[in-house]
């Protein structure tokens, strides 16, 4: 199943599409006109060059990639990322490297993966006092299992 979303491609890049069939995340690229060096603990934002209208009710959360993480250290910030359905600014990306060496960023490159997923809204019902459960209040390693 998929939904219609409007989209600008100001970057000179190819759309963000989904790598394979079963994919949730779409790539995006940096839209940068040279190479960028990101030292280590350094943060930048990169942008998109694209723009997109979503319709109510979907968000777009624009998440790291793995491969990036793994093999260069290299993570977004803020994650992940919502673009709600009412902005239309540049989709840009907080990128920190967090490797003990400098990484680079070159124009094209895959930065960062979106998924579209639906949003449901809150209908708040303030009570005294909420339904007991096993768990109840236990959190943060209640359980004792990894």
């Amino acid at each position: 199943m998929s939904i219609p979303v409007k989209i600008i491609n100001q970057s000179k890049h190819s759309l963000p599409a989904y790598a394979t069939t079963g994919a949730a995340g779409m790539d995006l690229k940096a839209d940068i006109p040279k190479t960028i060096s990101l030292q280590p603990m350094e943060r930048q934002l990169i942008p998109t060059g694209i723009f997109i209208e979503l319709p109510p009710g979907y968000e777009a959360q624009v998440r790291p990639r793995s491969g990036l993480a793994l093999k260069h250290g290299i993570t977004c910030l803020n994650s992940p990322g919502t673009v709600d359905a009412d902005y239309r600014g540049e989709l840009k990306v907080i990128l920190i490297n967090l490797s003990n060496t400098e990484q680079q960023i070159h124009p094209g490159d895959r930065i960062a993966q979106m998924v579209v997923s639906r949003v449901e809204k809150v209908d708040w019902h303030p009570v005294t006092e909420l339904n007991e459960t096993v768990r109840s209040e236990g959190g943060f390693g209640h359980t004792g299992k990894a």
